[in-house]
């Protein structure tokens, strides 16, 4: 019997029975708009009360930080751009080369557009920034700083300690400089801390999680002002105007709890299936891997010589395996992996790379299969390209 593996969690995940059952009543029963004065409005509006409560209790910071969004990529944007459009004057921001195009193409508009200075780090062929290079790129103009925590391609975790305890600093010798994370790939697979690491804004989206498409959260410290996107009704404490999505917020919020009460046994299991799965695939002859030694369990970056990646991804999808040639979120535009050549590769190894992305939730059996099915793949597609 052909088994269908999913291993392309870092591009989306599939929703939970629990999230959909959480959600199910406000498609068509709790269908009121939180803004309205009415029975309907209020329940409704009491129930995104809750969620919010709950998020800001789970997160430990204030309910009126947390603003909902329609996924990672908005909050990234509204993160960023409502900060630099709220400054009086252009500033200097420090971003890293691997980061996530919702932040990489970010820079690039306020760079272009704005005349904002960026300085983007490079990293190590491990993924990891130099924090002595981090504090040498500040100076008097710096503002901003924006990490991802964990890279969405290779599984890199940077040294966020580290990095809050440098922030903490400056901002000692009053340099004021608001540090922002992108926690996507990071929530629910590494223990966050907002306030010890010292953050001013981080994102969350929902789908990355076990939730729903369509759903993000932006945590954004109440002494950090930032410019709306646009413009309405003022919902969201003005920051995100517009009727909130409620049954996305629901299943959001579930998501998020399951993800926390489950967080132990989920990273166990990633854990075992990581390890399983690189012992098959490092038996393949010529590989390499792009993965850090100690990054997320959930990513395993990894190439194979003379393997072109886009051949290997559809050879295996035929065969019931579904894996990824990297990011997800660029459409379906072909190019050079920007994560694997700052890293170091050539673009041949880049082109010879596919991502597989890991969920707590696999079986025994589809480890075991995936592993095989790779492996015999790999070796077919060398019989008829060699």
């Amino acid at each position: 019997m052909t088994l269908q593996v999913y291993l392309d969690n870092s591009a989306t995940t599939p929703l939970l029975p629990e999230v959909a059952e959480a959600m199910k009543p406000y498609w068509s029963e709790k269908y009121g708009n939180p803004s309205s004065p009415h029975s309907l409005g209020v329940e409704c509006e009491r129930a995104l009360t809750n969620c919010r409560m709950y998020l800001a209790q789970l997160l430990g910071v204030n309910h009126q930080e947390l603003i909902f969004t329609s996924s990672g990529t908005e909050a990234n944007n509204l993160a960023i751009l409502g900060f630099a459009y709220n400054q009086r004057k252009p500033g200097h921001i420090i971003t890293t080369s691997i980061e996530h195009l919702s932040v990489l193409n970010v820079m690039n508009h306020l760079s272009e557009q704005h005349q904002w200075q960026i300085s983007y780090l490079p990293v190590n062929k491990q993924g990891l920034i130099d924090l002595k290079q981090l504090e040498a790129e500040i100076r008097p103009d710096t503002c901003l700083i924006s990490i991802g925590l964990v890279n969405n391609e290779i599984g890199t975790i940077q040294d966020l300690a580290s990095i809050g305890q440098i922030v903490k600093k400056y901002n000692q010798q009053q340099q004021q400089i608001v540090l922002h994370v992108d926690a996507v790939q990071a929530f629910g697979h590494i223990p966050l801390d907002i306030k010890k690491n010292n953050i001013h804004l981080l994102t969350v989206s929902g789908h990355k999680i076990f939730g729903p498409k369509g759903s993000g959260l932006l945590y954004c410290d109440h002494k950090v002002r930032l410019q709306p996107l646009f413009f309405g009704g003022g919902q969201e404490n003005g920051l995100r105007s517009g009727t909130e999505n409620l049954p996305a917020i629901i299943g959001f919020t579930k998501a998020c709890q399951l993800a926390m009460e489950e967080y132990n046994s989920r990273l166990s299991q990633l854990k075992l299936w990581y390890n399983q799965l690189l012992e098959h695939l490092t038996e393949i002859p010529d590989h390499f891997i792009n993965s850090p030694t100690n990054g997320s369990p959930h990513i395993i970056n990894i190439g194979f010589i003379g393997i072109k990646s886009e051949i290997l991804v559809h050879f295996l999808e035929a065969k019931g395996i579904y894996v990824s040639m990297g990011a997800a979120c660029s459409g379906r535009r072909q190019s050079i992996s920007h994560v694997l050549q700052a890293i170091g590769l050539t673009p041949e190894q880049a082109g010879a790379s596919i991502r597989i992305s890991l969920s707590p939730f696999h079986t025994r059996d589809e480890i075991e299969y995936a592993g095989k099915i790779i492996n015999e793949t790999v070796n077919e597609i060398r019989s008829i390209y060699q």
